[in-house]
């Protein structure tokens, strides 16, 4: 302990320690003038977040603050420029739809696949290969049937097709290429099977389906043997190999010699030996393997590709009727607009350079053994649908900024006990002194000496409060920085944003208005579960906080945050942690009237009584049994209500008036009045969805 003669029985001046604040008081690194940094703008806000990073070409800054979409890419017109916050203010204030809000853009969605098929397309022409591409979407990435259905429809003029892995998935994509799909385009079958699953696989090509059966053990070739005798119907094979090549990060745990799934080489030639003497080897025709997700380099991926190649090559010289290599997953999202291969939230390449590395690395090896190149399929389901949807949610409350401590509660120092007061003025010497770390070490004793007499009943709560705000200030005023403030959302990170909560996936968040203000405030964000883990404060770029707005300070309430390229796997992870359920949803296309959008589909979120149904509750019942107990038909109407609500935090009507607050973009300044021109719109749309 550092030796200050302080008498701890002299009186202390509390009033004058009052009567001055930690600036002149602590003349630490605080308190050195900083220079004019001149006024904030939308382009700022933009470098901030990294927007342009992430987000391009589909995101960006508007001059109005708030955040936009183009929704056909870097082709988009000035024209077509989609406000989100004019989106959420429809959604809201005119549909009446409860946030949180999943605004799905269809536009965006089609953009992905023609960018995906264009890419592979350019490379095939560019280095003379001789086959061609043709992709799948692999539905597990998001199920939802509209999301599939457009993939369906936007990939038909390439052949595309989907991939699934369970037996109601098999189902929805038999069904959905039934209905929609191009008669070329594959579907393929991956995951464990029986009989049942395979004998559907079988039976859909009796029905004009491309069908393929990939197998990923060995002994799924006896199912496929005899669901094939029974029905009387010729399969066609894939295999999955289990490569040596392998990435390092977290999605590399599925590849590999030890990965989850695939065939080894023993595995490969046992199965070839067996189709060979059941006269079926004509049946194999695909080669399927996965390096793992959010590959990094083009060089690991040409390094994977080409030695799959050389499988593929080796089953063609072992007599296989092989025409496809199907190189998986792995085409990865730049969630933190770093373009880097350092973690998992980052690729080191372009759509373009991992098209090219895929075909060049294929030809190369095809080339080398004289082998027809093959048709190169893909399964780059977070590429395809990540950027297609945004998550709108509001912060409601705040915690309250640190706060000086004024002459009254300065007066409460002075009844600490003796040593404490010892303390309190050694605090106060270091500081005057500017001796730092010696004001460190007594700020640090004085709380805990405080809060064993808080313990022993020794200090009042008052005085407990006291001594904190005094070591707040100490630390402000030695250059600490502030802890973040809390910003409590209404939203359940566990069912929207699972990833984040699960394995630390970071996605980027940021306000959707106001862009055009300096975010002030470092700021955590706290969900509405019971749960300590329900909290998001880590984000891209390194941060353990983000730059955040003060929340309005007027009667209504309106500061959104969107959650972005999540449109990948969160929807079908997500939970009923504390029986929240999913947000509300709204389709939004581009379009040539006044606000550049149209609402093509929209539906609030789960209520209260769908999520209870889910965990077999019956609403219905429980309705009235509570109903029994009250004579007052307004109780009563109010208990109905409550069923059919959504769970999630619920405001007056003012709440979704959101111009006052910064969300409108209309001259008119109010998205209430934003809704009136297109009343009938809202009035027809209401009752589709209520």
């Amino acid at each position: 302990m550092p030796a200050l003669a302080v008498d701890a029985t002299a009186p202390v001046a509390a009033h004058a320690f009052g009567a001055c604040d930690a600036a002149p008081l602590l003349l630490g690194p605080a308190d050195v003038a900083k220079p004019e940094t001149g006024a904030w703008s939308a382009d700022l806000s933009s470098a901030l977040y990294n927007v342009d990073g992430w987000g391009a070409p589909y995101f960006f800054v508007n001059d109005d603050g708030d955040i936009a979409v183009r929704p056909h890419g870097a082709a988009t017109l000035p024209g077509q420029e989609i406000d989100l916050a004019k989106v959420v203010a429809r959604a809201a204030g005119g549909l009446g739809l409860p946030l949180p809000l999943l605004v799905r853009f269809p536009d965006v969605l089609r953009h992905r696949v023609e960018s995906l098929n264009a890419a592979f397309s350019y490379a095939v022409t560019s280095t003379g290969y001789g086959g061609r591409y043709q992709g799948v979407y692999p539905v597990k990435c998001n199920q939802d049937r509209y999301v599939v259905e457009d993939i369906v429809d936007f990939g038909a003029p390439f052949g595309f097709g989907l991939e699934a892995g369970s037996k109601p998935e098999l189902l929805l994509t038999m069904s959905c290429l039934a209905a929609r799909g191009s008669p070329d385009a594959l579907l393929i079958c991956n995951g464990y099977k029986d009989l049942e699953y395979i004998s559907l696989a079988l039976v859909a090509r009796t029905m004009g389906l491309n069908t393929v059966v990939v197998l990923e053990q060995e002994d799924e070739l006896d199912i496929v043997v005899e669901a094939s005798r029974r029905l009387n119907i010729r399969p066609v094979v894939g295999m999955r190999a289990k490569l040596r090549t392998k990435h390092a990060g977290h999605f590399g745990a599925t590849s590999g010699e030890k990965g989850k799934f695939g065939l080894n080489a023993a595995e490969i030639l046992s199965v070839v030996a067996k189709l060979k003497a059941l006269g079926m080897l004509d049946c194999l025709q695909l080669l399927h393997f996965h390096i793992g997700s959010q590959i990094p380099t083009t060089a690991l991926l040409a390094d994977g590709v080409g030695e799959a190649a050389q499988i593929y090559c080796e089953l063609a010289r072992l007599g296989a009727a092989m025409r496809v290599i199907d190189v998986g997953g792995g085409l990865g999202i730049d969630y933190d607009g770093t373009h880097s291969a350092e973690t998992d939230m980052s690729v080191a390449y372009s759509l373009e350079e991992y098209a090219a590395a895929v075909v060049a690395a294929v030809g190369r090896v095809c080339d080398r053994k004289g082998v027809q190149h093959p048709v190169i399929c893909s399964e780059s389901g977070r590429a395809l649908v990540s950027h297609h949807s945004v998550l709108v949610f509001e912060a409601f409350s705040a915690s309250a900024p640190a706060s000086s401590i004024d002459s009254a509660t300065a007066y409460l120092l002075d009844e600490l006990t003796d040593d404490c007061r010892g303390d309190y003025r050694n605090v106060m010497a270091a500081a005057v002194r500017g001796d730092f770390d010696t004001c460190a070490v007594y700020a640090d004793q004085l709380k805990r000496r405080c809060a064993e007499q808080f313990k022993e009943g020794v200090l009042g709560l008052e005085h407990l409060a006291a001594v904190d705000g005094l070591c707040e200030i100490v630390a402000r005023g030695m250059g600490v920085a502030e802890r973040p403030r809390t910003y409590n959302i209404n939203l359940s990170v566990f069912t929207s944003i699972p990833d984040m909560w699960a394995i630390e996936q970071l996605f980027p968040i940021i306000p959707i208005q106001r862009l055009q203000e300096r975010p002030a405030v470092d700021g955590i964000l706290s969900d509405l579960t019971c749960d300590s883990d329900g909290k998001v404060d880590q984000f891209i770029g390194g941060r353990h906080s983000l730059p955040l707005h003060e929340l309005p300070t007027h009667g209504t309430r309106g500061y959104y945050l969107g959650m972005f390229l999540g449109g990948a796997y969160q929807e079908a992870l997500g939970g009923l942690h504390n029986l929240f359920g999913g947000p509300s949803v709204v389709r939004v296309s581009q379009s040539d009237g006044p606000h550049c959008f149209a609402v093509t589909r929209a539906a609030p979120g789960p209520s209260c009584a769908d999520v209870l149904r889910a965990m077999h509750h019956e609403p219905e019942v429980m309705f009235e049994v509570l109903k029994q107990r009250t004579d007052d038909g307004a109780i009563a109407a109010a208990l109905a209500r409550a069923f059919g609500a959504m769970p999630y935090l619920s405001f007056d009507n003012e709440s979704v008036e959101m111009a006052s607050s910064g969300m409108s973009s209309d001259s008119e300044g109010s998205a209430a009045g934003a809704a009136e021109d297109d009343d009938d719109e809202w009035e027809f749309m209401r009752g589709l969805t209520v």
